[in-house]
């Protein structure tokens, strides 16, 4: 397995700062930084800074990509029964196998209790989320067959309002 990187081993606090000048710096004066990495008392090389910032970089465009995607899908298409929850459950779900993968035997162990607490949640969430929309889509079934037989709609009628309502595309 590949060497971690010296700035991932960095305590969180100066990791997030020195996170924080990386953005505020526009990704660059590396040298700065570990000028400033080294007066804080870690000996980090400017050409690993650069590294974690490339890669720090990316993550913050992808996910800049992924904010605007589910900005315009939320603008597009509305959160009919929580798509949109349902959908950052399974990238969630995703990522965490992912990350599971890249662990060595040795990190896995060491935080498999933490691992295994986040997937009782992400089960449970993917649980209420499923509840959540059928109840919803029960009631408005309910609402639209109440709509229906006060208005005297036909079957064919009642049917497509609760196609309708329910966002069915027959």
């Amino acid at each position: 397995m590949a060497q971690r990187s010296a700035v991932a081993q960095l305590p969180g606090e100066v990791r997030e700062e020195l996170e924080r000048r990386l953005l505020r710096n526009a990704f660059s004066n590396y040298q700065d930084l570990a000028d400033w990495l080294c007066e804080a008392g870690y000996e980090i090389s400017k050409s690993s800074v650069h590294r974690y910032g490339r890669q720090f970089e990316q993550r913050m465009s992808a996910l800049k990509v992924a904010t605007d995607q589910a900005k315009t899908l939320a603008a597009e298409a509305g959160d009919d029964e929580g798509a949109m929850n349902e959908a950052l459950l399974r990238l969630v779900q995703t990522k965490t196998f992912e990350i599971l993968l890249e662990l060595d035997e040795a990190e896995q162990t060491k935080n498999l209790s933490k691992i295994g607490h986040m997937v009782a949640e992400l089960a449970r969430a993917s649980v209420t989320q499923k509840k959540w929309a059928e109840q919803v889509r029960a009631k408005i079934q309910q609402r639209a067959d109440a709509y229906a037989s006060r208005n005297g709609l036909s079957e064919k009628q009642a049917e497509d309002l609760r196609r309708e309502l329910l966002g069915v595309v027959a």
